[in-house]
C-alpha cells in the first residue's frame, strides 16, 4: 500500500480513504459504488490488500470500457490511471492538449445545429431540454444516464455546446452498437475542458450506490420528445 491510501500503515484501507483515492480515477460515483461493492466482499467498509488490488483492477477495466464485474478481472488491461499532481507515482489521467478531439468538424456542425434549435440560455442547455433528445434515440435508460454523466464534464447539471457534442457523439456510437465507456477517454474531452481536474476532498461513502442509480434514471416520460430534433441514423 502507498501511504496515500493506508495513512495508518495498518495493512487495510478504510472506505473514506479509499473513496478519496478512487475518486481520482475520474470514474462516476455510480461506477465507483459498483467497484466498491465487488471489492468489499464481506461488506465491512474496509479493504485488505487483496481486495484493494481487486478494486484497482476493476478501475482499470472501467477506464478501458470493460464491464465492471468479477469476470473482467482476468482480461488484459493497462494499469489504472489516476489524476494527482502531488505524486510522481500516479499517471495523470488528464487529456493532453495535443490529442485531437474525437468529434469531427462536420459532425460538430450538425450537433451545433441541434444545440441551437433547443434554445440554449447563456450558451447552456438544461437537463430537461437535453433529455427528450437523448430519449429520442430509443437507447436504454441506463446507457443514456451514463451518456449524460460523461458529457456533463463540469458537473453543473447543464451542457454547453462542446459538452452537448460529446453527448451526441456517444449516442451515435451507442446506436452503432459501440459500448459507451465508463469514463471519458482523453480524445473525447473537448479542448475547451482540457485542464487539470481538481479532485474534491471527499465524497459520500461509496456503498450507497442504489440511491444514486435511481436518481440518474429519473428521465421524463417519453411523450415529451422533441419531434423536431430526431437522433436517428
Amino acid at each position: 500500500f502507498s501511504p496515500q491510501v493506508d495513512s495508518a500503515n495498518a495493512g487495510r484501507v478504510l472506505a473514506s480513504d479509499a473513496a478519496v483515492f478512487l475518486k481520482k480515477s475520474g470514474l462516476t460515483d455510480l461506477v465507483l459504488g459498483k467497484i466498491w461493492d465487488l471489492a468489499d466482499t464481506d461488506g465491512k467498509g474496509i479493504l485488505n490488500k487483496q481486495e484493494f488490488f481487486v478494486a484497482l483492477r476493476l478501475v482499470a477495466c472501467a477506464q478501458n470500457g470493460l464491464d465492471v464485474s468479477l469476470s473482467s478481472l482476468n482480461l488484459p488491461v493497462p494499469p489504472p490511471r489516476f489524476t494527482d499532481t502531488s505524486s510522481p507515482l500516479l499517471l495523470s489521467g488528464t487529456a493532453s492538449s495535443d490529442v485531437p478531439w474525437a468529434v469531427k468538424l462536420e459532425d460538430k456542425a450538425k450537433y451545433d445545429a441541434i444545440f441551437d434549435s433547443l434554445n440554449p440560455v447563456n450558451g447552456l442547455l438544461s437537463g430537461d431540454k437535453v433529455k427528450p433528445v437523448l430519449l429520442n434515440s430509443k437507447l436504454p435508460v441506463d446507457i443514456l444516464g451514463r451518456v449524460w454523466e460523461l458529457s456533463d464534464i463540469d458537473r453543473d447539471g447543464m451542457l454547453d455546446r462542446d459538452e452537448f457534442a460529446v453527448a451526441m457523439f456517444l449516442v451515435y456510437c451507442a446506436l452503432e452498437k459501440e459500448p459507451v465507456p465508463m469514463s471519458l477517454p482523453a480524445a473525447l474531452v473537448p479542448p475547451s475542458k482540457r485542464k487539470p481536474i481538481s479532485v474534491p476532498g471527499a465524497m459520500p461513502l461509496i456503498p450507497s450506490s442504489t440511491s444514486t442509480k435511481e436518481s440518474h434514471q429519473s428521465l421524463p416520460p417519453v411523450g415529451a420528445l422533441a419531434a423536431k430534433t430526431p437522433v436517428t441514423q
